[in-house]
């Protein structure tokens, strides 16, 4: 099973050669909204998803602004606090 996605949501600000170019050899589909092209409200449903996880995140002070200097500590503070909105979000049960 692999653990990379298979497409790549984007709005027209990430409408660049490169970044096409970098997904691709990546095996990454990208679905990026052109520039001047096409509407990006079709995406909007995917971008929701993942605004709305970050929001999630950002209750957590420490991660809302970047305090820790270290990759690593911050890296722990992330895990630690998708653990926090995982158990916020799952059904309590007795």
């Amino acid at each position: 099973m692999s653990t990379e996605p298979g497409y790549s949501h984007g709005d027209k600000g990430y409408d660049y050669a490169v970044i096409r170019r970098g997904l691709c050899e990546r095996r990454i589909k990208p679905r990026i909204a052109r520039k001047g092209v096409e509407s990006s409200q079709k995406l909007g449903r995917h971008r929701w998803v993942v605004e709305r996880s970050l929001s999630w995140l950002h209750h957590l002070k420490r991660l809302r602004i970047r305090e820790e200097r270290r990759a690593d500590l911050h890296l722990a503070l992330l895990q630690l606090g998708c653990c926090v909105v995982l158990q916020r979000r799952l059904p309590r049960r007795l």
